[in-house]
């Protein structure tokens, strides 16, 4: 049986000639005769369209800031469903969650149609195949503590859509990113983020505005996930993994700078404090021990300002 019968495919065809995201582009016309540096120029001015376009969307993002930092709070998860390079941003931003907030593996997840391989090998005919979404997302045990944040640039893949109906039928929180709409994912999606980045300069290929777009709003999603649960302290990576040498000098850093105390001296403190950059800081800051600074960050959630609050900081 042929898997794309051809009356379904004429169907798709008109569909998706409706989409933003497959139109073409009235400033490319002429790409394939530009010189590299005028090629350069046109990729920059349409990607300088990106931002204005997300930032129409902002609200819709800080919603789905908070739904992550609810899902976090509760000790559910944040998980990221999607195919192809939109897939891809996923796993992207959950990898480095890990290093940069010293949150736990597990916690920040992404799922690919295609699996693993997927990754690093095309698998684009995974994308139709609304039943394994739907099945990946009850593999991953999806909870009413999870958000499920669904990425598809057309807002039309059937593994995306199944996955979020799945997870809605869970009871999680579900996020819609696309950069067309009205969409299909729209409408299982309790939050809709919709940036309309126009056309691509190379139609059809939404690696590039659509996914710089959706790389954007996942930077903003999982940053203030972690700013709003305290993972920051000002605007410092306070709960980073100093997992390597790199790291550990930063870490340092963030002491000596952020305490009244040598670099020095602000070693030794992250040592007694086994590495904790909030329970060091806590202590240069305020003449506490490791262990009753422990207790106060814990009291408050994690949250380093509200902690320092409350025994006194002796730092101006």
């Amino acid at each position: 049986m042929n898997k794309y019968p051809q009356a379904h495919l004429v169907e798709l065809s008109s569909a998706l000639a409706e989409l933003t995201s497959e139109s073409t582009n009235p400033a490319s016309e002429d790409l394939d005769s530009l010189s590299p540096l005028e090629i350069a120029h046109l990729m920059n001015a349409q990607d300088k369209l990106v931002a204005l376009a997300v930032e129409k969307q902002l609200e819709n993002v800080a919603q789905a800031i908070e739904a992550a930092a609810d899902a976090l709070r509760a000790g559910g998860r944040i998980v990221y469903v999607g195919a192809g390079t939109s897939g891809r941003l996923g796993v992207l931003d959950a990898s480095e969650c890990p290093p940069t907030f010293s949150v736990e593996h597990g916690r920040v997840i992404a799922i690919i149609a295609g699996g693993e391989k997927a990754v690093f090998t095309a698998c684009e005919g995974a994308e139709d195949d609304a039943g394994q979404g739907r099945a990946d997302i009850a593999r991953v045990q999806v909870t009413p503590n999870d958000l499920v944040v669904g990425l598809a640039a057309s807002g039309r893949t059937p593994y995306v859509i199944g996955a979020l109906k799945e997870a809605g039928a869970c009871g999680a929180v579900t996020a819609g990113i696309s950069c067309n709409g009205p969409a299909p994912l729209h409408a299982v999606a309790d939050i809709s983020i919709t940036p309309d980045v126009g056309p691509e300069i190379l139609a059809g290929s939404t690696r590039l505005k659509s996914a710089t777009a959706q790389k954007m709003i996942l930077n903003m999603i999982s940053t203030g996930a972690m700013v709003r649960i305290g993972k920051v302290f000002g605007n410092r990576m306070v709960d980073l993994n100093a997992s390597n040498e790199k790291l550990r000098a930063r870490a340092v850093n963030l002491v000596a700078d952020l305490t009244p105390t040598t670099k020095h001296r602000a070693l030794a403190a992250l040592v007694e404090a086994d590495w904790d950059i909030k329970v060091a800081i806590l202590t240069e800051r305020t003449g506490e021990n490791v262990r009753v600074a422990r207790d106060l960050i814990k009291k408050h959630g994690g949250h380093l300002r509200a902690a320092l609050e409350e025994v006194g900081d002796k730092t101006p």
